[in-house]
């Protein structure tokens, strides 16, 4: 009993150790089931706290999700060691299941008000003592880290807001360029999100809890965001091919490169090299009612909307996939073009301002 114990208390600990080093302190985005499974299990109790199912109430009680998941990877981690240190000092002493447990919590978080004396067990007192602290520590220096990516992604994901309308679709942002004649801004704001995509690959795909930070208002998302910003990239290089910006194609690689890394964090399987031609959920219908609607803006088209469609697939085909996977895990507004979701919503179009300008009777 007392080996079995001790093995046990061991494995314990090594899960522990692995999951704080893969979450908090390796660079690569390394997957931590530990972590992952939380964040499974807190997803969906929370998708109990909104019966009527509707995306508002979703929304609502998923922006609860980050903050548990912190306070729940700490929990997990500190309850973690204080099993496996308790297995172990009832595995190396002739203490009780209650007085193991007892003065291995006393050690790891420093209270020292439970000590056996005995040398056999300092040492171990010692490293329990000092794993509380230093969980704390890491947790605490992990949370700037995040905080600073969350502020950097929402700045884009606010400005986007003027040109893409609330929720993002890519249409309604090449619609409103050419509504107000800001064609000429779309190779910077394609230069923007080129380079927040490849931020986003870095950080999303490094700390993947960063998944669970919603974006202050509900119809803003930073997946919805990207997903949007390629298809008006992708629209315009098949639509426009020689009037296109080059931004245009360096923002659509950076965007499914992006989602890619993120991807492969949480273990999404897809196709790493897929053909022009494999198929994709965006019907042809949906593309010819996105271009007519954008043609009454006065885009000019250079090819037919038949013409465009092969090349426009093409594009989309990198990433589609990836970007809905992603949006259904992260329960993103169900914008226009990002497919469906686990519970009951209808895809929100964009509102569009109305265009109010002074009669000649008005003062001044």
């Amino acid at each position: 009993m007392f080996w079995i114990s001790g093995v046990a208390g061991g494995l314990v600990l090594l899960a522990v150790l692995s999951s704080i080093l893969r979450t908090l302190v390796v660079p690569r985005g390394l997957y931590s089931a530990l972590v992952f499974r939380l964040w499974w299990l807190l997803r969906r109790l929370l998708r109990l706290a909104a019966p009527s199912g509707g995306y508002r109430a979703i929304d609502r009680a998923q922006t609860w999700l980050a903050p548990f998941m912190l306070i729940g990877m700490l929990a997990t981690w500190l309850g973690g060691a204080l099993v496996g240190y308790g297995l172990l000092q009832y595995a190396l002493s002739p203490l009780s299941w209650a007085t193991s447990f007892r003065e291995a919590g006393s050690s790891l978080f420093t209270l020292g008000f439970a000590s056996g004396a005995r040398i056999s067990l300092s040492a171990l007192d010692f490293v329990a003592a000092a794993t509380g602290p230093v969980v704390i520590a890491l947790q605490i220096a992990y949370l700037p880290t995040l905080y600073a990516a969350y502020n950097r992604r929402e700045l884009e994901v606010t400005l986007l807001q003027s040109r893409a309308g609330e929720p993002a679709w890519g249409p309604e942002i090449l619609a409103r360029q050419w509504l107000v004649d800001t064609e000429t801004a779309l190779p910077e704001l394609y230069r923007s999100w080129e380079r927040l995509a490849a931020d986003l690959g870095e950080s999303h795909a490094t700390y993947p809890v960063l998944l669970a930070f919603r974006s202050p208002r509900p119809y803003r998302n930073w997946l919805v965001g990207l997903v949007a910003v390629m298809d008006a990239a992708a629209m315009q290089l098949a639509l426009a091919p020689r009037s296109a910006p080059p931004e245009a194609r360096l923002v659509l690689r950076a965007g499914f490169s992006a989602l890619r890394d993120i991807a492969r964090s949480v273990r999404i399987r897809f196709d790493p090299d897929p053909a022009p031609d494999a198929p994709i959920q965006l019907t042809f219908a949906e593309f010819e009612e996105a271009v007519a609607m954008l043609e009454a803006t006065a885009f000019r088209s250079e090819r037919t909307t038949k013409e465009a469609w092969p090349h426009f697939h093409g594009w989309r085909v990198n990433y589609e996939a990836v970007a809905y996977e992603l949006c259904r895990r992260c329960d993103a507004v169900p914008a226009l073009w990002t497919g469906p979701r686990d519970f009951r919503a209808t895809s929100v179009s964009p509102e569009r301002p109305i265009d109010r300008q002074p009669g000649p009777t008005a003062a001044g």
